[in-house]
């Protein structure tokens, strides 16, 4: 039984056990070049994720497309095992997806406003980090967006935290174009000076 098993069967008392071994690799990889920890994320496995974060699991470990533990936690709505991660460990904030973008960018755009409001606390992500398409957290949350209250909530979380409405992607384009653009009428009240 290797640690990768015990986590994919979902296992705890077995992921425990093999920790409390000598020679255990808490950072193995699969195939897929994942680490444990990430496995644990993927599946929401949050006892599971806390115990291998605190037998010392590396948070910013990249699989084969880049996702690491941290990134895929904060881009899908991972959010226990994201405030665990905060609270124990140290984010590398310049280990970022495929797309260039770091931890806030995808919730943002995905609608993850418990998380949004977590990295924005913690304070450590850049708010304002671009991503390969110039895209900023409040760029996506309103250009990748269907306007919703949703996002207009996340837009109002991000504006509090003073993410920079000056900033323009690869097209020229800063949040409150794209809020003209789409005719979000909420998003534009809030987005204009």
């Amino acid at each position: 039984m290797t640690l990768h098993d015990a986590v994919a069967n979902n296992n705890l008392q077995q992921v425990r056990e093999l920790l409390a071994q000598q020679n255990v690799q808490v950072d193995a990889l699969n195939g897929k070049q994942e680490t444990p920890l990430l496995v644990a994320t993927h599946h929401n496995y949050i006892d599971i994720a806390k115990a291998l974060i605190d037998a010392g699991a590396d948070i910013n470990k990249q699989d084969a497309i880049q996702d690491s533990p941290y990134l895929y936690a904060g881009a899908q709505g991972k959010t226990d095992i994201l405030a665990y991660m905060l609270e124990h460990r140290e984010p590398n904030q310049s280990v970022y997806n495929r797309y260039g973008g770091n931890a806030l960018i995808p919730a943002a755009e995905k609608g993850h406003l418990d998380n949004v409001k977590l990295l924005l606390a913690d304070g450590r992500v850049d708010i304002d980090h671009q991503n390969n398409f110039g895209y900023t957290a409040l760029i996506e949350a309103v250009a990748l967006t269907d306007g919703s209250e949703l996002y207009q909530t996340i837009v109002q979380e991000l504006l509090r935290y003073n993410a920079r409405t000056d900033l323009k992607d690869n097209q020229q384009m800063t949040a409150l174009d794209y809020a003209i653009q789409k005719d979000y009428k909420e998003m534009i009240v809030l987005l204009q000076p």
